[in-house]
C-alpha cells in the first residue's frame, strides 16, 4: 500500500510538466475562439490524441497510480489551460469510470477503448444519467428499461439532460430504471453501442460556462440493446434487487447500503472533479496575482496594498487547502480505504467552493479588465460556477457529508 505524500515523484512531475507545457501552448491559445464558437473543439482533442494524452491507454495509467495522485495531477494541469476544452478532453472519462464501476473484465474490455477511439480516428462517450426532473433526486429518475426475455435485450425509453457528449458520442452509458418500486436501488447501467437505433440528440444547451463542451438531452425511443449491454451481467443484477427487496420488506434502514448505479460512479469522480476546479482556481489566482505586481495605481504596484495582497494570501491558502483535500481523497480510493467521513465529497465541496470564490476575488483584483472578456479571468469565473452543480450539488455534497457523519437519513 502506498504511503500518503505531497510530494510527487520524478516520473510524475515529468508526466505534469509535459501535460503543463501542452495546457498552456495548445489548449490555452485556443480558449478564447472555442468558447465564443460554443463547439467541440475537434482539433485540440486530436491534438490531445496525437501526443497520447486522449487515450484509453494514458488514463489507465494514471487511474492505477499505485498513490492516486495521477487523475487528480492530470485533471488539475489540463483545467488551469481551460476548463470548457479541458471538460472536451477528460468528458470521455465519466462513462469510462461508469463501466470501470459497473461492468465486468470483458464489458471493460470491449467498451471502453470504442470510447477514444484512436489518434487517426477521435471518439468520445457519454455517461446519461441526469432527467429534466431527476437531477440530485435520482428517485425520480423516469428512463425506463424493460428485459425482453425472449430476445435477450433491453429496452430502453426516456429523455436524459445535461449529458457531456450527449447525442454525439460514440458510445453512450446511460442509467436507467429496472424495478420503479425501488426507487434509487432500482437502478442499472447499460451500453448504449454506436448508431443503435431509437437513439437521438435532443436539444444542445447554450451554457454560461465551460462552454467548448458540448452540453445536451439526450432521447431513447424504443432503443433495444442486447442483454450482455447491462452493466455487470444480469445475475449480479438480480441479486443485487434481490436484497434491495428483502430490506424494503424487512423495514430495515438502509438509505447507503445498497449502491445506485449512478452514485457508485460519481463517488468515483468526485475527487477527479475537486481537482479540475482546483486547476480552475489556481488558474485565476495565477493572472491576478501577476496583475497585482504589474498594475500600478498612485504610483506603486496594487500588490503594496494590503487590500490587495491580504486577498491573494487567501486565495493562495484556500487553492492549496482543496488541493490536499482532493489528494487525500484520491489517496483513499486507491488504497482502498472507506470514505468514514465522506473525504471525497469534502473534496468536490470545498474544491467547488473555492473556484467559485477564486475566480470572483481575481476579477475584483482586475477591477474593469478582470470584467472583459479581454482578460481570461472574465471565462475563468463562468467557468467554475459548474463546479458546485455537476456531479452533485454543494447542497447534496452537505447532505451526504452530514448523514455520513451522523449515520441518519437527513432530508
Amino acid at each position: 500500500m502506498a504511503e500518503f505524500t505531497m510530494e510527487l515523484n520524478d516520473e510524475q512531475k515529468e508526466v505534469r510538466d509535459w501535460i503543463h507545457g501542452f495546457a498552456a501552448d495548445v489548449m490555452r491559445p485556443a480558449a478564447a475562439e472555442w468558447d465564443e464558437r460554443e463547439e467541440t473543439p475537434w482539433p485540440v482533442i486530436q491534438e490531445a490524441a496525437k501526443i497520447g494524452l486522449y487515450s484509453l491507454d494514458f488514463y489507465a495509467q494514471q487511474f492505477f497510480d499505485p498513490t492516486g495522485l495521477g487523475i487528480p495531477m492530470t485533471m488539475e494541469e489540463l483545467f488551469w489551460g481551460d476548463a470548457g476544452i479541458a471538460l472536451s478532453i477528460v468528458g470521455t472519462g465519466l462513462a469510462a469510470v461508469g463501466v470501470l464501476a459497473n461492468g465486468t473484465e470483458e464489458q471493460i474490455g470491449t467498451w471502453v477503448p470504442q470510447m477514444y477511439g484512436d489518434a487517426h480516428d477521435v471518439k468520445v462517450a457519454a455517461f446519461c444519467s441526469s432527467e429534466p426532473d431527476a437531477g440530485s433526486d435520482v428517485a425520480s429518475m423516469r428512463t425506463r428499461a424493460v428485459y425482453d426475455e425472449a430476445k435477450d435485450e433491453w429496452v430502453l425509453n426516456g429523455t436524459k439532460t445535461w449529458a457531456t457528449n450527449g447525442g454525439i458520442a460514440n458510445v453512450h452509458v446511460v442509467v436507467a430504471v429496472v424495478d420503479p418500486e425501488l426507487g434509487s436501488k432500482g437502478h442499472a447501467s447499460f451500453i448504449v453501442p454506436p448508431n443503435t437505433p431509437g437513439l437521438s440528440q435532443g436539444q444542445k444547451f447554450k451554457k454560461h460556462g465551460i462552454r467548448a463542451s458540448h452540453t445536451a438531452e439526450v432521447v431513447l425511443e424504443n432503443v433495444r440493446v442486447p442483454g450482455h449491454c447491462l452493466l455487470g451481467g444480469k445475475d449480479k443484477l438480480d441479486e443485487r434487487l434481490a436484497r434491495a427487496r428483502e430490506r424494503a420488506k424487512g423495514g430495515v434502514g438502509g438509505w447507503g447500503r445498497v449502491k445506485n448505479a449512478a452514485m457508485a460512479t460519481f463517488e468515483a469522480s468526485r475527487p477527479a472533479v475537486g481537482a479540475m476546479a482546483v486547476g480552475t482556481a489556481r488558474a485565476a489566482y495565477e493572472e491576478a496575482l501577476e496583475y497585482a505586481r504589474t498594475r500600478e495605481q498612485f504610483g506603486r504596484p496594487i500588490i503594496d496594498n494590503q487590500g490587495v495582497a491580504f486577498q491573494l494570501a487567501d486565495m493562495r491558502t484556500q487553492i492549496d487547502a482543496a488541493r490536499l483535500l482532493v489528494w487525500r481523497a484520491s489517496w483513499m480510493a486507491v488504497t482502498g480505504k472507506k470514505f468514514e467521513s465522506a473525504e471525497g465529497s469534502m473534496s468536490k465541496l470545498f474544491a467547488s467552493e473555492t473556484a467559485k470564490k477564486v475566480t470572483a476575488q481575481a476579477i475584483q483584483i482586475l477591477g474593469g479588465n478582470g470584467f472583459t472578456r479581454e482578460y481570461p479571468v472574465e471565462r475563468m469565473h463562468r467557468d467554475a460556477a459548474i463546479y458546485t452543480i455537476f456531479e452533485g450539488t454543494s447542497e447534496i455534497q452537505r447532505l451526504v457529508i452530514a448523514r455520513t457523519l451522523s449515520g441518519m437519513p437527513i432530508r
